[in-house]
């Protein structure tokens, strides 16, 4: 009778056995689950939970262009915002009102292209240029009016901005909101893709 209890007990167990031995990692299989190699987890936003979509850019070789060069080209463009052209206009020191962003081929031409932030003696930031190099010298193919923005190369060779905005119960000093929206060079112009608004704490 002792014998017959213990039947199947050891049964059991040596079914256990041989199951443990497939499932060693290389014996099960799930499909999807393959991650490269080169994958590491994004690192965490340091602006109050506010995570664009896109990953960062490869690394792209540095404009060449100065920034005293970005301001004589700015000055000289019609189009130029008024604004701008009155921070310009009154900047003695370059590195007080202009500051080099990232270096990027949105435009996909194999020559990089720079972004350059616009701001007050007090490094508030009003705005952002894309400059693209020619012959003549740095030219301004796309500009944006926003306060605090900061534009980060993705990927695919966007540009996501991150700006402040508003919200209804803000002061007149003190915008609280965030707002992300994403750019692309799509016939011969930058493109608004996307746009979203996050409320402020």
């Amino acid at each position: 009778m002792r014998t017959r209890q213990l039947l199947p007990a050891a049964l059991a167990l040596a079914v256990l056995v041989v199951l443990s031995g497939c499932a060693n990692g290389s014996g099960l299989r799930v499909e999807g689950a393959d991650v490269p190699a080169t994958t590491s987890p994004s690192a965490p936003s340091t602006n109050r939970g506010f995570v664009p979509s896109e990953t960062a850019a490869p690394r792209i070789a540095p404009a060449t262009m100065t920034l005293p060069e970005v301001r004589v080209s700015l000055l000289a463009e019609k189009r130029l915002d008024p604004y701008f052209r009155q921070v310009l206009d009154g900047c003695t020191q370059i590195q007080r009102c202009l500051t080099r962003g990232a270096s990027v081929d949105v435009m996909r031409t194999g020559r990089p292209q720079l972004v350059v932030l616009i701001h007050t003696v007090e490094k508030f930031v009003i705005g952002a240029v894309l400059m693209a190099a020619t012959p003549t010298g740095p030219r301004q193919v796309w500009s944006l009016k926003a306060e605090q923005l900061k534009i980060i190369p993705s990927r695919h060779s966007d540009l996501v901005v991150e700006s402040l905005i508003f919200t209804v119960n803000d002061a007149p000093c003190c915008p609280s909101g965030r707002r992300v929206e994403v750019y692309r060079w799509v016939g011969g112009q930058m493109t608004k893709v996307s746009s979203t608004d996050q409320e402020g704490d």
